[in-house]
């Protein structure tokens, strides 16, 4: 008897029965547009597949050159392209898996010249002016997602998806936020819904009867103006009867002022509504956003809440979740935190997308974990996101490890993170190493202070830093009086701040500080109605997407964050969740002073100038937030004895914390082991 029977139990899609009930949804993987990079999709690809991923969608593929997301984006409009494609469907068929190619035409979110969208509205979060579609465009694109349908097919894909959510083009068709036509493509719901629908009609002809089709469906706008559940409903029941084998659904437009897949938004949270398209079709339904444990999406299953579960940035983190749920391991998953740092921040910058807990994810073909030839003996001095990325992936190539940390327990900033009301995920990645450390059976050597002459007369074979950083103090008059504390002693709770309180940075520690300071109640993060309430969101069937009025904020202190730089507050925050903390903070009435000279911190507050005018901020306690200085004092007196270390995460370089630098550089540094000076890219 399995610990997750509705999860690993098999499913009938179309004409194909899978395994379990864990679908590979899609995500942009940045490589569809790079030289070399199909050889390396198909390698991410047949990973998941390997590890019992019964089906996958891939990134989403253009239909036309309108609908392409920049200049040089994917797009499936002619033969050329099957040979490349190819590669991807062969190397998941190899491992037994089924794969569909998604069509996702980008609509008014396109960066390029020739965007169109069913009216001429300019998203508030794109660049450009979309161009109205005439009735011959729109016709035109449906016969392009026929013909795409049929290069797929030819390509080797068990079928398609048809991307209608997300705020993408046949998403902005149904809403009337961003359909303004009154013709016989809008005007009234039934009208709306047509475009979709055709397009479903024009695949479906052009898809084998064995081929399945997907249709991802927008459960809630989260948009003003947006559609309504019993509008949503409708479009189920009629895509099911144009043909449809299984509806995916997807969550909140990219506009949305609603967080949907970050950290801070529960587990789970939406799948509501997905019990309502279940309720409304009999074909499959399958969950999505926020499901990032076995267990979690065998509750949504167990209670009906879907038939399938859709995981994207879970199987990332860990290729091999559902092997190992399978074989009653899930306490070894690599849990997904949803931080967005590696992939979805990454899809936005044009980069390659991977995994800030799983650097691997994305660079399976280079960064491979293989038995060493030559077992080596190493240390590795601090157990930070760093250290035990090059701990536990030293000991997974074979070689004999001793992981240092001074202080009682492991995590480093990570420890710090945790604590943070909202990043409660971060506890997951430190369970995760802490299994791999006992099952790699690293030597870990906690409240020890390894020193230069220790490492040296044990005679190890190399020694990794990982020494992480420790808060920057800066020059201010009155910075050592007694009410002035760093953030590491507020997040420890080894320190007590008062009533009124002044944050120095407003940087990513700055704002995760305090959101500590202001929270005046449980996190929402672990508590589905303070967040729908917190944010506005509602089930009610009749409200415009899915929106309501947000309650009133509360605050437990009264904060002012300010810094010297003159640049918006938060401006190196990461694209997709910035935005998410500076509302939070807004809301809490924190007060936010840039361009900010620290002129004295006095006995009751601080004086600065802002804009030429001097200030007084009272304040009963002064929290440091300044930044981070390298500790690397062992490079100097390991040099003294002529060993030269290799330096990995905030140890190389403090800034702006950076885990997914850290993780990555200590998993690179243990994979470089093997090979001759220049021992790693990290390597000082």
């Amino acid at each position: 008897m399995t610990d997750h029977p509705h999860l690993l139990s098999p499913v009938r899609i179309g004409h194909h029965t899978l395994p379990n009930r864990v679908l590979m949804g899609s995500m942009h993987l940045g490589l569809e547009e790079r030289v070399g990079g199909f050889e390396r999709m198909a390698a991410f690809y047949a990973e998941r597949a390997r590890h019992g991923v019964g089906l996958i969608v891939t990134g989403g593929v253009s239909p036309n050159r309108d609908g392409r997301p920049w200049a040089d984006g994917a797009v499936l409009d002619s033969e050329s392209a099957v040979a490349e494609h190819r590669l991807i469907t062969d190397a998941v068929h190899a491992e037994g898996g089924l794969v569909l190619l998604q069509l996702l035409h980008f609509g008014r979110y396109a960066d390029h010249d020739q965007l169109v969208a069913p009216s001429a509205l300019q998203a508030p979060i794109a660049r450009r002016l979309p161009r109205a579609m005439t009735p011959a465009d729109i016709e035109q694109t449906i016969a392009d997602y026929a013909a795409a349908s049929a290069l797929a097919r030819h390509a080797g894909y068990d079928g398609v998806e048809i991307m209608a959510s997300e705020g993408y083009l046949l998403n902005e068709f149904l809403a009337p936020a961003t359909n303004r036509r009154d013709d016989e493509w809008g005007g009234d719901a039934t009208r709306r819904r047509r475009f979709p629908l055709q397009v479903t009609h024009a695949v479906r002809q052009a898809l084998g009867a064995d081929d399945i089709l997907s249709f991802r469906l927008s459960v809630v706008d989260l948009v003003p103006d947006g559609s309504t559940l019993d509008e949503t409903l409708t479009l189920a029941r009629e895509v099911q009867a144009a043909g449809v084998d299984l509806i995916v659904t997807g969550v909140g437009w990219h506009e949305a002022r609603v967080p949907t897949i970050a950290t801070g938004v529960p587990r789970a949270a939406f799948s509501e509504f997905t019990r309502a398209v279940k309720s409304a079709v009999t074909i499959p339904v399958a969950a999505s956003n926020r499901i990032n444990s076995p267990d979690i999406a065998e509750l949504i299953l167990a209670r009906a809440d879907a038939d399938l579960v859709s995981l994207a940035r879970p199987l990332l983190a860990d290729p091999a979740f559902v092997s190992k749920t399978r074989d009653r391991a899930t306490a070894t998953i690599n849990t997904c935190i949803a931080c967005n740092q590696a992939c979805i921040d990454h899809t936005l910058a044009g980069d390659v997308t991977t995994c800030l807990v799983n650097p691997r994810a994305g660079r399976e073909t280079a960064l491979r974990i293989m038995p060493t030839r030559r077992p080596r003996s190493v240390a590795v001095v601090g157990a930070g996101p760093a250290g035990l990325a090059a701990a536990s992936t030293a000991a997974a190539c074979g070689h004999r490890v001793t992981l240092f940390e001074a202080a009682t327990e492991i995590g480093g900033q990570f420890d710090l993170a945790r604590r943070i009301p909202g990043k409660e995920e971060f506890a997951q990645t430190l369970r995760y190493f802490r299994g791999e450390l006992a099952r790699l059976r690293v030597d870990v050597r906690t409240s020890t202070t390894a020193d230069a002459a220790t490492l040296v007369t044990a005679g190890f074979d190399d020694v990794i830093l990982a020494t992480g950083v420790r808060p920057r103090i800066p020059a201010i008059p009155g910075i050592d009086r007694p009410h002035v504390i760093d953030y590491a002693r507020v997040l420890r709770g080894e320190a007590e701040a008062g009533e009124r309180v002044v944050v120095l940075g407003a940087g990513g520690i700055g704002f995760d500080t305090t959101v500590f300071l202001t929270q005046g109640h449980a996190s929402a993060a672990l508590d589905r109605d303070r967040f729908f309430a917190d944010w506005g969101v509602t089930t009610d069937p009749e409200a415009r997407g899915g929106l309501a009025v947000p309650g009133p904020a509360t605050s437990r202190r009264r904060v002012t964050v300010m810094q010297r730089k003159p640049t918006k507050a938060g401006a190196g925050l990461g694209l997709t969740t910035g935005w998410i903390h500076r509302a939070e903070l807004r809301r809490r009435g924190v007060e936010f002073l840039v361009g900010v000279a620290y002129d004295e911190i006095t006995e009751d507050g601080i004086r600065v100038t802002v804009d030429g005018t001097s200030r007084r901020i009272p304040a009963d306690t002064v929290v440091v937030c300044a930044g981070q200085e390298s500790v690397r004092y062992l490079k100097r007196e390991l040099r003294e004895f002529g060993v030269a270390a290799h330096i990995v995460g905030g140890a190389l370089l403090a800034g702006e914390l950076d885990a997914k630098r850290a993780i990555r550089e200590g998993t690179e540094v243990a994979l470089a082991l093997d090979h001759p000076a220049p021992r790693s890219p990290a390597s000082r």
